[in-house]
């Protein structure tokens, strides 16, 4: 298990590779495809972010309401195909790290790539131990998505693995091909 912290630097992103389990410490910021499409919309127009994206990591996650006295209700993955036709604006722009669940489109793909990027999976399926790792959150930007709203979450030991790597290295071909050749 690799203890990782953010903001996240290319010696950091250099350091993991596909398949590696990560426990990720610091802030992350929430956006989901309509808060993607807002962003790119300010990067088109020559405008400002809602927040400083250089060096940081967007979980690609719309948490529930949280309960009394807790930061966040569930917080699982939602699937990062979807913000695939946002991502490489952002990553020019200076994002490092994307955290969801499923494959990237090739050009995400090379865009981590160029960027010297990394694309990270959560557990899918385990949304209410995932909120447990969320010690605070608080509404960034676009309060009128709702559950899509941008958030900055502080997160302790939020458990990851390595899917795309900086060299575009991709755990979920690098999975397969090794189980069908333990299957010989």
């Amino acid at each position: 298990m690799i203890r990782i912290t953010t903001p996240l630097t290319d010696d950091i992103i250099k350091s993991l590779k596909a398949g590696d389990s990560v426990l990720l410490t610091g802030y992350v910021y929430t956006a989901r495809d309509a808060a993607h499409k807002r962003l790119v919309e300010l990067i088109k127009d020559g405008k400002e972010l809602p927040f400083d994206i250089k060096g940081q990591i967007i979980y690609y996650v719309g948490p529930t309401p949280a309960k009394e006295g807790q930061p966040i209700g569930s917080a699982g993955p939602t699937t990062s195909y979807r913000m695939d036709p946002y991502t490489p604006a952002l990553l020019d722009k200076g994002l490092k790290g994307m955290i969801g669940k499923g494959k990237r489109a090739g050009e995400v793909i090379e865009s981590i790539k160029k960027n010297c990027a990394v694309y990270f999976a959560a557990i899918g399926g385990a949304a209410a131990l995932t909120a447990k790792c969320v010690k605070e959150s608080t509404l960034i930007a676009y309060e009128d998505l709702g559950a899509e709203a941008i958030r900055r979450l502080y997160v302790e030991d939020l458990p990851l693995v390595v899917v795309i790597d900086s060299e575009g290295n991709n755990y979920y071909e690098i999975g397969q091909r090794e189980y069908l050749s333990s299957l010989k």
